[in-house]
């Protein structure tokens, strides 16, 4: 072993293999284990190389692949910013990225840092996850998307780009379940269906909120009536201001007789 951040160890089965780490300004970072000490010596000189060299950057990752690209990132961020996280984070002025590959980075404001470096962040397919107490969440639900939203029917990136979660780059069209929002001679309004052998039309209203607890009174009648479960919607109201509505809206047509 030609290097001090190398050391020997066994399996609980005699197998030796090499655990690599580094220490840089008093912070211990694991490398990870290799099953030879060449690749693990190349480990530790490239995790050497990108904590001391500040012109390699995310472009030069090729030529470093012994080390793994999650830790690729998280050095860099050490080196640049002086934090350490451990999962691949890089730290800008305002925001930060999650680096889920080389090419798939993620944008999101400073105020999520705190849960993105405990949350590692799982791709598959389109959706993109990350695991609570044992359960996948969506991370759409974190912005309050809705599961059944449909991307640039109920919601939009605003610069086009998916990856980017900041804040100000996401917009809700549609917040609510059956309420869709349309233009009436460049005067908005919210139309409420619901689906029963076809979609139903509840109205159509000047309030998004008050569209959604028409949506919720639908359900309610229909359920009674048919024995059917919907959805509801969960609009951010004091319950006395959400009766009032409810109780105001006077539903009209066939099914609802």
């Amino acid at each position: 072993m030609n290097n001090k951040g190398v050391f020997k160890t066994k399996k609980k089965d005699n197998t030796e293999y090499y655990r690599v780490s580094i220490t840089k300004s008093g912070k211990h970072i694991s490398l990870g284990s290799f099953s030879n000490v060449k690749d693990a010596d190349k480990c530790y000189e490239s995790a050497h190389k990108v904590l001391n060299d500040k012109t390699i950057n995310i472009d030069d990752y090729d030529s470093l692949k012994c080390l793994s690209f999650d830790k690729f990132i998280v050095l860099l961020n050490y080196r640049d910013n002086g934090m350490y996280i451990s999962n691949p984070i890089y730290l800008k002025k305002n925001y930060f990225e999650y680096y889920l590959d080389k090419s798939t980075v993620l944008k999101f404001d400073r105020d999520d840092l705190f849960y993105y470096s405990k949350h590692k962040i799982i791709k598959r397919g389109n959706h993109l996850f990350c695991n609570e107490y044992g359960n996948q969440i969506n991370i759409n639900e974190r912005y309050s998307i809705p599961a059944y939203a449909v991307k640039d029917n109920d919601y939009v990136f605003k610069n086009k780009d998916p990856y980017d979660y900041r804040y100000s780059n996401i917009e809700l069209i549609n917040r609510f379940h059956g309420v869709r929002k349309i233009y009436k001679n460049g005067i908005a309004k919210y139309v409420t269906k619901i689906h029963l052998n076809g979609y139903i039309k509840v109205g159509e209203f000047d309030d998004e909120i008050v569209a959604a607890v028409a949506y919720n009174k639908a359900a309610d009648f229909l359920k009674k009536k048919h024995g059917i479960n919907f959805r509801l919607n969960m609009p951010d109201i004091p319950a006395k201001e959400y009766a009032a509505i409810y109780m105001d809206i006077d539903l009209q047509g066939k099914y609802f007789l």
